[in-house]
């Protein structure tokens, strides 16, 4: 298979789901060594799970499969640019490459306004649309400290 294969894969995955009402119209596949691993389709609705997005679902799929929590040697094909919340796991997976179809301008064009999210995280915590507040830090840099002196722990 090649890159556009791979591509189209998601963008059928993404017209499968939305056309069985099992969420908006995104699709995402994981590719390893030439094979895809693991597929996701966005799942918001019917799974009421805000974070059912296609490649946070692939993401699960493919660590689940693998038996990794890092895909550094993984592709991701997804059939519209990850909004924040996608592309930070992808960040946290390690995936090196990122390959989409559609852009967040194309998703803000029907409704979706990742853009809003991209937007609101440069700000302070202050100024954001979402209530933001420091609360008990002091106890919770104990546990901080704690891990900082794990000598145990499982680096990610």
């Amino acid at each position: 298979m090649h890159q556009e294969d791979y591509m189209r894969a998601a963008i059928a995955l993404a017209r499968d789901g939305m056309n069985s009402g099992r969420g908006g119209p995104f699709g995402c596949v994981i590719v390893r060594k030439g094979k895809i691993v693991a597929r996701g389709q966005n799942r918001v609705t019917s799974a009421n799970d805000p974070t059912a997005h296609a490649e946070v679902s692939a993401i699960r799929e493919a660590c689940a499969s693998l038996q990794t929590f890092q895909l550094d040697d993984c592709e991701l094909y997804t059939s519209c640019e990850p909004c924040p919340m996608c592309l930070a796991a992808i960040y946290w997976a390690r995936i090196p490459r990122v390959y989409y179809g559609n852009t967040r301008a194309d998703a803000a064009a029907i409704g979706f306004d990742d853009d809003f999210i991209y937007r609101q995280i440069p700000l302070p915590p202050e100024q954001r649309a979402v209530k933001m507040k420091s609360l008990l830090r002091k106890a919770a840099q104990a546990t901080f400290l704690e891990w900082a002196g794990k000598t145990d722990k499982v680096r990610y």
